[in-house]
């Protein structure tokens, strides 16, 4: 769990609420619910429909990682490259078969077996780096799902605004419709701007923050095995991937 993150949010609406009560404002008077139907349901509809459903599948799947995000064991995969090293030296890179079999990681299976088959320095690493760029590539497409969503949402309040003043310009006459369509035009405004700054957006930047580690966690792989490939020493190979430690 990312306590960061949970502690992100819970700040951040607790000072907007805080800061409203202090005001001596109620919470009553942020919750309304046309309001939140206009803002929440016209955000959505326009993200989705400019996203592929492949990368919306995607944006759904990876959410999680804003507050799980997935572990990249730097220091154990320059450990684990290094036996590697070590078992090619001593074995030839056939010895690496069963440990590629075995392995749990698919980039660094797929460049074992790559290395296993006897293929060139220079071809693995075109294979591995075409999977690496598709693999970042998609995740950055599902990012933009959240990114479009901190977009949209500021705007969809403004419309929600306007639909709240010609509902109290219809009212003029009636006292008691002005309140609700007050109401709606400048609680919309609010739930516009703070799902997108509050929310969509440090979600898509958490993410990307996300992906850009795992990159290079990939990396940090794909360099390990082209130095077994091209028959680094092991101690050599560790102290140059030793930069790739934060």
């Amino acid at each position: 769990m990312d306590v960061l993150s949970v502690l992100g949010v819970i700040i951040a609406f607790a000072a907007l609420l805080g800061g409203n009560f202090i005001e001596g404002g109620s919470i009553y008077s942020l919750v309304n619910g046309p309001a939140a139907l206009i803002v929440i349901g016209g955000t959505a509809g326009a993200a989705m429909l400019q996203t592929p459903k492949q990368s919306l599948k995607r944006a759904l799947r990876i959410v999680v990682w804003v507050f799980r995000p997935p572990y990249n064991p730097f220091k154990e995969g320059i450990a684990q490259i290094v036996s590697w090293a070590q078992a090619a030296r001593k074995e030839g890179l056939l010895g690496l078969e069963n440990i590629a079999d075995s392995e749990p990681d698919k980039f660094a299976r797929k460049g074992l077996q790559l290395l296993v088959d006897g293929n060139e320095p220079e071809t693995i690493r075109r294979i591995m780096e075409s999977e690496l760029l598709i693999d970042e590539q998609r995740d950055h497409d599902a990012i933009k799902f959240y990114e479009s969503m901190g977009g949209y949402a500021p705007t969809i309040g403004i419309i929600g605004a306007v639909m709240g003043l010609i509902h109290v310009m219809r009212n003029l006459a009636d006292p008691e419709q002005l309140g609700p369509g007050i109401a709606i035009a400048f609680v919309a405004t609010i739930y516009g701007v703070a799902l997108a700054n509050l929310l969509f957006l440090p979600i898509a930047n958490k993410l990307r923050m996300c992906v850009n580690e795992r990159s290079q966690y990939r990396e940090l792989i794909l360099e390990g095995i082209i130095g077994i490939a091209d028959g680094e020493n092991p101690r050599s190979l560790e102290m140059k991937l030793n930069g790739y430690l934060h």
